[in-house]
């Protein structure tokens, strides 16, 4: 099979009922797998940037790492790593945000890009928006330009395209 002809939706496995009932898990490990899959959802992602002159591509751990460091190779942009906090070793700077029971917090060096600088987020996912939202907030904090927002996978039914409707979005894949 060519790979212009790879349907990656076919590459993403459906796992019920994970992590807990009632949910539908959108498992990317096949489409990791395949060599051929892989490469031409990098490339996809990418090649919609590729005249956009990206300086960096943030993403956040663990996934979002997978896709923003391949993209950012593919566009020779620099990668810049968000965390969760404490696993940072130098000085940082911080977001904090609202999950469904609770906040969790994220960091980034606080000298991880040039003030200015067009910045492509990316992460496999967008669910529900809010982690998205923070780690763009964190980058525009640190002075990047946010130039876009790019996903495989969109799960539309949550909603998560309104936490950060003021980005330029783009999504491969839409369940």
């Amino acid at each position: 099979m060519e790979k212009n002809e790879l349907n990656l939706t076919n590459y993403i496995r459906n796992i019920p009922d994970w992590p807990k009932k009632g949910i539908l898990f959108r498992d990317i490990t096949p489409l990791l797998a395949d060599g051929e899959a892989f490469a031409k959802a990098v490339k996809t992602i990418s090649d919609r940037f590729r005249d956009e002159k990206i300086d960096y591509v943030a993403a956040v751990e663990a996934r979002g790492f997978i896709f923003g460091a391949a993209v950012a190779v593919n566009l020779g942009a620099g990668f810049v790593p968000i965390r969760k906090k404490g696993k940072l070793p130098y000085k940082t700077e911080s977001v904090t945000y609202d999950l469904e029971y609770g906040t969790d917090t994220l960091e980034v060096h606080s000298d991880a890009l040039k003030k200015g600088s067009k910045v492509l987020m990316v992460d496999d996912l967008l669910a529900t928006g809010g982690t998205m939202a923070a780690a763009c907030k964190l980058v525009e904090k640190i002075g990047g330009k946010i130039e876009a927002v790019a996903f495989l996978i969109e799960l539309k039914e949550l909603g998560g395209r309104k936490k950060i409707e003021n980005y330029n979005i783009s999504v491969e894949i839409q369940f």
